[in-house]
């Protein structure tokens, strides 16, 4: 059954971090791209980082590259968002997700091709 579980939001100031936890279950780790995205009130979901669980590859969006990394532990089937210097603009409602099938690289940070989604957890930066 595909599960997946956040953990890790909460509350920090500008500057601080936070690292989020996304438990896969068997049948949604190891398939293809994992990853997070983020939502926040009135925006689109948008696409922040993401792992091929079957190799190494990552991808990242540009307003988090050098501030977010995205690590796995496969033996977990957990999937890691390191989030440093953070800013306010990174509030969002954070959800984890897995694809079911390859995807081209214009195509890995695109909510619409992710078939398994967490139920999200909140991170909230204030200035």
């Amino acid at each position: 059954q595909a599960q997946l579980l956040e953990s890790g939001g909460g509350s920090v100031q500008a500057g601080g971090s936070l690292r989020l936890s996304c438990a896969a279950g068997s049948y949604t780790y190891g398939r293809y791209w994992m990853g997070w995205f983020r939502q926040a009130p009135g925006k689109e979901r948008e696409g922040v980082a993401v792992i091929y669980t079957a190799g190494v590859s990552a991808h990242y969006a540009d307003d988090v590259k050098g501030r977010f990394t995205i690590s796995q532990d496969r033996a977990k089937r957990t999937v890691y968002l390191q989030m440093n210097s953070l800013k306010p603009e990174d509030t969002a409602m954070y959800y984890c997700a897995g694809s079911n099938f390859y995807l081209a690289n214009a195509r890995r940070l695109n909510p619409d091709d992710y078939s398994y989604w967490g139920q999200g957890t909140q991170v909230t930066v204030s200035s």
